[in-house]
């Protein structure tokens, strides 16, 4: 506990609490900060699962008998019990080890796990060797997790046993390997006295193996069916919202949306591609531009933190008030074999031990069209996922520490696109080629709502559709991955890669991809009632300070909070 942090019974539960989680998964103390555990990997065994189970069941009795002190404790006791709710129902029924994909499953929880802590010393060199010797157990607990959930029919679809198998024979090629080879180089020690390329080799062909057991054991018992279907869709989506939905409304919105966002991509094709017939055809003439592409990673990683810098300049003391504790956010590759879109992952709880850090995967690539890339920094950094988790951690004289660490993907993924909005409000796209990549981002968030509630709850694509490529006119016909892919390539301008890699992650991850778009339009609507509300009186920059110290909340309580808002 800070030493500015409250000390309340619910405070003390709230980091009581933070230490337990830490201590079930090893993991998870990494992304917080906390070191003690850098040596470990999770144990995905069910039984293992069970107790984490059972630490959201006697969290919720024990949280029940704390009383709230002020507002702040309500909102903060109210946002604990939804979180253990939400998960515990979806540990009950199975659906945490279940629902898996090349995005989020325990091969790139244990590969990313490595790139987030420290490696400066011969300590932490040997965190480092007994954590990859530890890979081969934690993916033999998740093999035998899986192997007894699929004799009970509890599976996920065949693409994602695929799919991770693929990824899991990418680091069988030596990417446990390269973790040991820089973590001697920048601890100091001898790679092989160390012990850290025999663990490094070994866990690569613990890889190798699973990968293996996936693609010839697993899949074959997996579903045909890519859909999740209603009854799993729904606690899903009440885990990343927050909020009760109506998916009938959510999608015609999201079509209604898309068909705006494109017809402004349009008037900027006329501009940019008189010639283009599409508006991937626009795209690819963006492209092929030199002017506007970057060659070589140190470049763009230059390019990518001086876009977070720029950011921070013109925003700090007009519409924000940012801590300088907290100005600088790291740009870094992602590990190879991670899925196609970036990211962003929170400084440590003490804001020194590691910094906040967006991460590029390149793909393979070394050329860069970076005006696909301008607003996506600013949704990833600032003022997007960086100002706003990092503004949470300083929140310790307000916020429990299990809100200063949460997140909701509702309202974190709808304040970093409501964050690229209020960018291109403030004139940051006054290229039109940036204003493309920014409009390309907002039709990919829109037709994810189409497609993503599409696929898995069956629905016909829209009567005025029209034609998706070399598919044709797909009025009326259902949704399935080959649409959705297309659907992302016409009408949202992504590359092909990328798109394939991005549906299979909505496969993979029900009712996640519509969290942006949902969380987006709720952050709109509370800034519009604000400024309705108060007139002459509202100050946009004590809204989102106002905001941004809340901390993460689901949708509707975040709503309601911001009703209160009185400038």
């Amino acid at each position: 506990m800070s030493e500015t942090e409250q000390t309340s019974e619910l405070f003390e539960f709230a980091a009581a609490l933070v230490d337990k989680t830490a201590e079930l998964s090893p993991i998870a103390a990494t992304h917080y900060g906390i070191e003690s555990y850098d040596d470990r990997l999770d144990d995905f065994s069910i039984a293992h699962s069970e107790k984490t189970a059972d630490l959201c069941r006697t969290s919720l009795r024990a949280l029940r008998a704390i009383d709230a002190r002020g507002d702040a404790e309500r909102v903060g006791k109210a946002f604990i019990s939804e979180r253990l709710t939400s998960q515990l129902s979806l540990h009950e029924a199975g659906e945490m080890r279940r629902t898996f994909s090349v995005s989020s499953s325990p091969a790139i929880e244990i590969r990313g796990v490595f790139e987030l802590q420290p490696a400066e010393n011969s300590d932490h060199a040997e965190k480092f060797r007994a954590r990859l010797a530890g890979v081969r157990e934690a993916l033999r607990s998740w093999r035998a997790a899986l192997d007894e959930d699929s004799a009970r029919g509890l599976v996920p679809a065949r693409r994602h046993s695929v799919g991770v198998a693929d990824q899991l024979e990418v680091f069988s090629r030596g990417a446990f390997a390269e973790v040991a080879r820089r973590a001697a180089e920048s601890c100091g020690v001898d790679a092989d006295g160390s012990g850290l390329n025999a663990a490094g080799e070994d866990a690569d062909e613990a890889s190798g193996e699973i990968a293996q057991w996936l693609r010839e054991v697993h899949a074959p018992r997996a579903s045909d069916i890519d859909a999740v279907g209603l009854e799993r869709y729904s606690p899903w989506a009440r885990y990343y919202n927050g909020a009760e939905l109506d998916f009938d409304e959510i999608y015609e919105w999201g079509w209604e949306d898309l068909k705006r966002i494109n017809a402004r991509m349009w008037e900027i094709a006329a501009e940019i591609a008189p010639a283009a017939a599409s508006l991937s055809e626009a795209a690819a003439v963006l492209d092929a531009d030199e002017s506007r592409a970057i060659h070589g990673t140190d470049a763009l990683l230059e390019r990518l933190k001086s876009l977070t810098e720029g950011a921070v300049e013109m925003l700090d003391g007009t519409h924000f008030d940012i801590d300088p504790t907290i100005r600088f956010c790291d740009a870094r590759l992602a590990p190879e074999g991670a899925a196609a879109a970036a990211y962003y992952i929170p400084p440590s709880e003490d804001l020194t031990t590691r910094p906040g850090t967006t991460w590029y995967p390149t793909l393979g690539h070394e050329r860069f069209p970076i005006w696909r890339d301008v607003s996506t920094w600013y949704h990833e950094s600032v003022p997007g996922h960086h100002l706003q988790c990092a503004t949470a951690i300083l929140e310790s004289a307000r916020l429990t520490r299990f809100q200063r660490l949460g997140f909701i993907s509702g309202y974190g993924e709808g304040w970093a696109l409501y964050a690229e909005r209020l960018m291109d409000e403030l004139g940051a796209f006054a290229d039109p080629a940036d204003e493309m990549g920014h409009l390309s981002g907002q039709a990919l968030r829109a037709a994810r709502i189409v497609v993503d509630i599409g696929m898995h709850l069956g629905k016909k694509a829209p009567a005025d559709i029209g034609v998706l490529g070399d598919l044709g006119d797909v009025a009326g016909r259902v949704w399935d991955a080959e649409m959705a892919v297309e659907m992302l390539v016409q009408r949202a301008i992504e590359m092909r890669d990328k798109s394939e890699s991005e549906v299979d992650r909505y496969l993979g991850i029900p009712a996640q991809a519509i969290s942006y778009k949902v969380g987006e339009r709720v952050w709109l609507r509370c800034r519009e009632d604000a400024r309705r509300r108060l007139g002459g009186g509202f100050d946009l920059k004590a809204w989102h300070s106002y905001a941004l110290r809340l901390g993460a909340l689901g949708l509707d309580p975040f709503e309601a909070e911001m009703a209160a808002f009185s400038g």
